[in-house]
């Protein structure tokens, strides 16, 4: 079985990837609620907002007749691509749009300064005598919560119906050490508390109380609610209208707060859900296609989801399947959750759980939900793996071919066992000025640019490639040993330092000169990774690879190849862009900071003044002294510094195409 990552995305021409035709994704919607997420063209989260039915919501940022804000506008003109969540409910959808918008932050979203949380209903378990309280936030403890809920209203009838129907206490008394030293409250008079701070109820039929309350918040509400109905019913008989109309409002509360939604889970722990979409192929061929569907829980919300795509022998059962896929992915995974919920039951369930218990060095459970919420989350999973498989199939499978494909046919190309993350390096300078180096980072046949890095050349003077290569090298790879060594001593993953990640394969923008300079470097730092070249020819167009002292011939209309030329040029874009702007900063500051009396601000104000260099030096000193911040003096030294016989042509500025 293959395995890899895809998900529903855009990314840039680095990237080389598919088109997202935004027309043809929209015909696909769904008449479903669900939250919707838009994305720019850099891949970054733009916007989260829900939807009652996707297929009508998502459709009106598109169509040019409705009447939109300038923020939407902006927004909509920004939009290159969009994904979506089916969920069971709106409200399943509103708490989700709520969590996903505090991970990510979305530019335009409305984002609460105070992060106001909805509501929970806690019950205080881990006090001898319970309470139901009104919570804002889950906390690690022993309580039980159930929500959150959408209306803090509700929540609070709901915690009053119960109080009033188990007769739970509403004191924050500490008991049993404060029994019998008051007199009971008025709620034991009028016979809503069994009060227990008078000792009348022993600890184990408060108890009692305690767990039927437990078990109505839980979603048995069809007794009481039958209760409630029967009373409500026998007051309006008995004329009695208003406690009718009392009756009947708790009634709406405990069937608003009975929506109940699966999306934020009350242990506040660290889950990943996963389930499975199979396709239904024939008998003629071997291969079949499959989506595995993973939602990632954190902190007992949900906060993202990951969709995979597959390709499984015919015969193979879910089982097989997942017990594949669990392996693998979480074998290439720094993060391993608490909790595992899986669609179906794996062969190697004992053996899995204490391999994933020694990975996060804490007992991790494997375990396969049969009812309740954690079973209706495993099956919105797979009914969102569903509607991948069905809707995005052959989009998956070029992507695949551009990204994941290409980094198989390197990995064959030069027979390395995994390139999976590819780091590769530039050097730009103009005849030694300012020299930079660049690393760029590729992972599965995508740039990730939370990784690239930029480099100063610090100890190399004049036009020297190879030595600032070495430096560049040497200066990520000691500073990725030594961050290591810190997260070693820290109990704490690689993956949480920028330079602890290493390479799979380092790719260097030229031929045995710049490989053999990183593998110089490698064997002096004690490191085995292996290097190859991206070779190109006269006419400064990619050619192929070099690796282990032979240049690799590659078909140009691969895949492979087009992913090589894509970091190839990567590389050199970004060492450029850094160039520039530091050469950009040097020539303002050598040649205004260096006249006596301009300090910064003046600088800044003949800057905005004159626009460039050349027009400050052939402005009249008339015009000098009439510019922002300008004074006769200052100006006669500005003027007096680009005119004087020695300095002529000192800011012939002219721009070097690289």
């Amino acid at each position: 079985m293959e395995q890899e990552k895809s998900g529903k995305k855009l990314p840039d021409p680095a990237s080389g990837c598919f088109q997202f035709d935004i027309e043809e994704e929209l015909k696909k919607l769904p008449g479903r609620p669900g939250v919707y997420i838009m994305h720019d063209e850099h891949d970054d989260i733009i916007y989260v907002g829900k939807a009652i039915s996707l297929k009508n919501r998502v459709r009106q940022y598109f169509q040019s007749s409705r009447n939109k804000s300038v923020k939407i506008q902006q927004m909509v003109e920004r939009i290159h691509r969009f994904e979506y969540i089916v969920t069971d409910s709106e409200l399943e959808a509103l708490v989700l749009e709520c969590n996903l918008i505090k991970e990510h932050r979305p530019k335009y979203n409305t984002l609460l300064k105070d992060d106001k949380a909805y509501p929970f209903i806690q019950v205080t378990l881990q006090e001898e005598y319970p309470r139901v309280v009104l919570a804002r936030t889950m906390k690690k403890d022993k309580s039980r919560y159930f929500g959150p809920y959408t209306s803090a209203g509700a929540v609070k009838d709901t915690i009053d119906l119960v109080k009033k129907l188990y007769r739970l206490r509403s004191c924050n008394k500490s008991l049993p050490r404060e029994i019998g030293r008051d007199r009971p409250c008025l709620y034991h008079h009028i016979g809503q508390c069994n009060a227990p701070c008078q000792g009348v109820f022993t600890k184990e039929e408060y108890r009692k109380s305690v767990d039927e309350a437990v078990d109505f918040l839980a979603g048995n509400h069809a007794p009481v609610l039958k209760l409630l109905e029967e009373r409500m019913k026998e007051a309006s008989e008995n004329m009695e209208f208003e406690k009718a109309i009392e009756y009947r409002d708790l009634i709406r509360s405990v069937q608003q707060v009975a929506q109940r939604q699966k999306i934020t889970h009350g242990d506040g722990e660290d889950k990943d859900i996963i389930a499975l979409a199979l396709d239904d192929a024939d008998d003629t061929v071997e291969l079949a296609d499959a989506v595995v569907q993973v939602f990632f829980i954190r902190g007992g919300k949900m906060i993202g989801r990951e969709h995979f795509f597959l390709r499984v022998a015919l015969q193979d059962t879910k089982s097989v399947i997942l017990n594949t896929f669990v392996k693998q992915y979480y074998a290439g995974t720094p993060f391993v959750p608490k909790e595992l919920m899986l669609e179906t039951e794996i062969e190697d369930h004992a053996l899995v759980e204490s391999w994933l218990t020694q990975k996060r060095g804490q007992r991790v459970y494997v375990r396969v939900p049969v009812k309740g919420t954690k079973e209706k989350l495993v099956e919105m999973a797979r009914e969102n793996a569903e509607i991948v498989l069905r809707q995005d199939r052959e989009r998956i499978k070029r992507e695949e071919g551009r990204t994941i494909g290409a980094v198989h046919e390197i990995e064959n190309l030069i027979g390395v066992s995994r390139a999976m993350r590819m780091e590769a390096y530039d050097i730009s300078n103009i005849s030694g000025f300012e020299s930079v180096g660049s690393m760029i980072v590729y992972e599965k046949g995508k740039p990730k640019r939370s990784d690239y890095r930029k480099f100063k050349i610090k100890s190399v003077q004049g036009p020297d490639d190879y030595a600032s290569m070495e430096e560049v090298l040497t200066r990520r790879f000691s500073h990725g040993i030594e961050e290591q060594a810190e997260l070693d001593a820290k109990g704490m993953g690689y993956e949480m330092g920028s330079f602890s990640r290493f390479p799979d394969l380092i790719m260097m923008d030229g031929g045995r000169g710049q490989v053999n300079v990183a593998l110089r470097v490698l064997e002096k730092l004690g490191l085995d990774i292996p290097v190859c070249g991206m070779v190109k020819d006269d006419f400064h167009r990619t050619r192929g690879l070099y690796y282990k002292n032979a240049e690799v011939p590659i078909d140009t209309r691969s895949e492979g190849f087009k992913l090589i030329t894509r970091i190839q040029d990567e590389a050199h874009r970004f060492a450029i862009e850094y160039h520039r702007s530091l050469r950009s900063r040097q020539q303002v500051h050598s040649i205004l900071d260096d006249i006596p009396g301009i300090g910064p601000a003046r600088r800044k104000a003949l800057m905005r003044t004159f626009q460039s260099l050349e027009a400050v030096r052939d402005a009249t000193l008339e015009q000098l002294a009439n510019a922002e911040s300008m004074n006769q003096r200052s100006a006669q030294q500005v003027y007096d510094y680009f005119h004087a016989p020695e300095q002529k042509g000192r800011v012939e500025v002219t721009e070097v195409e690289e």
